[in-house]
């Protein structure tokens, strides 16, 4: 069972249909006991990096997912919810994330448009299960202005007026800045290789 985390905020249907649709068992849940029993773990992110880690810890769920993350089951951010895995954010004036990947998410440089709409080219740089299959000229949907730099966590870059940490992973925890369940053949295959690996811990 995958648990999807309700933190009162983000536009899920979409993401929800694409699980459906691939046979992944699951339940959208803001109590903090059945994310601890799960055997996967999904993030979605839409809005601000601070008010979404208020609305987790308002509802007990940042405790519940530090120990998710500890106890080594795969555990996936989405947009927003990938930004949170790092240490902080500078936007609205800073907030801290849950610090499992170090780095700073700051405002796009030199990007010819903010925020940064479409699709984009994705450009791997390292391997992991959750990027099994993912060919040289695959393509995502982006929908953000503010990123992580490349760094030791990064799987896969992309630029926009600069590089940037598309996706990202180190061991049991995942994320990718686009939105998987709106980017066709690239997200729907990191997808599944998610709810592979959930199997795997089930």
């Amino acid at each position: 069972m995958i648990a999807v985390i309700d933190y009162g905020g983000g536009n899920v249907g979409s993401l929800l249909g694409a699980l459906e649709r691939r046979g992944a068992a699951f339940t959208v849940t803001s109590e903090p006991d059945t994310l601890r029993r799960a055997h996967g773990a999904l993030l979605p992110g839409d809005g601000a990096f601070g008010a979404t880690m208020t609305a987790l810890r308002e509802r007990g769920l940042e405790g519940a997912v530090r120990d998710f993350v500890a106890s080594g089951r795969p555990f996936l951010g989405i947009c927003v919810g990938m930004q949170l895995l790092f240490e902080r954010s500078t936007e609205h004036g800073g907030a801290k994330g849950f610090g499992f990947f170090a780095g700073v998410i700051e405002r796009l440089r030199g990007a010819p448009r903010i925020p940064h709409i479409g699709w984009n080219r994705l450009e791997p740089v390292a391997t992991h299960p959750f990027t099994r299959g993912l060919g040289e000229n695959e393509y995502a949907y982006f929908l953000h202005s503010y990123r992580a730099e490349v760094g030791a966590q990064t799987l896969v870059a992309a630029t926009h007026g600069e590089r940037f940490s598309a996706v990202v992973a180190r061991a049991n925890v995942m994320g990718t800045q686009f939105h998987p369940e709106k980017s066709q053949h690239s997200g729907l295959l990191m997808l599944e290789n998610f709810i592979s690996l959930t199997k795997g811990a089930s």
